[in-house]
């Protein structure tokens, strides 16, 4: 989009991108605050309101700027490059501030208006019971609700049978914050300023008209009415894996920050044992090109990525959900190889506490923990498509 307006504020992809800048510098000043709060702060949040950013990917409709997925990942990617943490959030609100544009008009437009963040589970770990004609009775336990401690509505997994439905299905219901209990569990190895901690859910209402049938949008992708916005990036696209673009894109930006730091610190280093400046011997210059070299293939593979979501919109190209998965895994554990490598040439030296080295490299390990960024399970889910036998994955 360049220097096209992405609203009718006039607001361009530059001055996100400037956003996202201002968001990813003020979360690296507070990082040391975030790992002992194991939350970023209020003051980020603030920011990744007043730029807008939390909001970016709701319909056009609404106002607010709405990019595409190329333009998402390199908002989200540009954070990266400064915390880690932070770039977990700012990639998830978007996301999840998006979720009502797939209820019922009436329901999504109250959740919008009310301008809170949202955070969510997906997870189908909760009970929902009938209760009249009208709704269902929720209970239950959610971890990892990341960014909840600032939210002020929450999805939350349960399966479910709809009265139009034949067995249970995943469903998402969304509860306000008054509704819900927070238990803070995040004490974690990496991406401590994610603030992921536990939802309880105590016999709560929920109407049918606040829950997101998360089955049904993944095999229409789109909202449940006839007139919609067919711009809307996340509309008439593979659902979850057009949902999940932004972990590998949190990968690069983080390892961009390791391959800048890991030359910093080797222009500097000269070892004891030979007297060599580090930058002059091949040992190095080696590592720092072959790292690089695995850099630009990573960034192709999310080039990839994203067209193939592209194709499927545009095209009517139908990817299977596999293929998405072991792109996306394969960015990720290629991002995660070179922070790993990174620290291992580096040295001792580069094992202290605090340091750039120290936090990007935990932070990129947290990463690719998560479900979704499991390279093993996407690999054999691939190879059992690509012999003509079902994955069994959803992206």
């Amino acid at each position: 989009m360049g220097s096209q307006t992405l609203d009718n504020k006039n607001m361009t992809f530059e001055q996100l991108l400037e956003g996202a800048e201002k968001i990813g510098r003020l979360a690296e000043q507070e990082a040391k605050t975030a790992e002992e709060n194991a939350t970023i702060s209020e003051n980020v949040i603030n920011l990744m309101k007043e730029t807008q950013i939390s909001k970016l990917m709701l319909p056009k409709k609404y106002g607010f700027p709405q990019v595409d997925f190329a333009e998402f990942s390199k908002i989200i990617r540009k954070v990266a490059n400064y915390n880690i943490s932070a770039a977990w959030l700012t990639f998830l609100y978007p996301l999840h501030n998006s979720l009502p544009a797939y209820l019922p008009e009436v329901e999504g437009e109250k959740i919008i208006q009310d301008g809170g963040l949202i955070c969510d589970v997906f997870a189908a770990v909760g009970k929902a019971e009938p209760d009249g004609d009208g709704g269902v009775r929720v209970n239950g336990k959610w971890n990892f609700a990341s960014g909840v401690l600032y939210s002020d509505w929450i999805g939350l997994g349960v399966m479910m049978e709809f009265p139009d439905s034949t067995k249970p299905e995943i469903c998402m219901p969304m509860f306000h914050k008054s509704e819900v209990g927070i238990v803070k569990n995040w004490d974690t190895f990496g991406l401590r300023g994610s603030g992921s901690n536990q939802v309880v859910v105590d016999n709560v209402y929920i109407p049918f008209e606040r829950i997101i049938r998360l089955e049904q949008i993944d095999k229409v992708s789109r909202p449940p009415m006839e007139e919609y916005d067919h711009d809307y990036p996340y509309y008439d696209v593979p659902y979850f894996p057009a949902f999940y673009v932004g972990f590998p894109s949190i990968a690069l930006g983080g390892a961009e920050r390791i391959l800048q730091e890991f030359k910093t610190q080797t222009e500097k280093r000269i070892r004891l044992v030979d007297g060599v400046r580090e930058s002059e011997s091949p040992r190095s210059q080696r590592v720092i090109a072959e790292m690089t070299t695995e850099f630009h293939v990573a960034e192709a593979l999310m080039d990839k990525y994203i067209q193939l979501l592209d194709d499927s919109k545009k095209l009517g190209i139908e990817v299977p959900r596999s293929e998405f998965f072991a792109i996306r895994t394969k960015i990720i554990k290629t991002c995660t190889d070179i922070a790993y490598r990174s620290l291992l040439t580096l040295g001792g030296g580069a094992l202290y506490k605090g340091g750039a080295m120290e936090l990007f490299f935990r932070d990129l390990m947290a990463v690719a923990t998560h479900k979704t960024s499991l390279y093993e399970d996407s690999v054999a889910a691939y190879g059992k498509e690509l012999f003509g036998f079902e994955g069994g994955v959803r992206g």
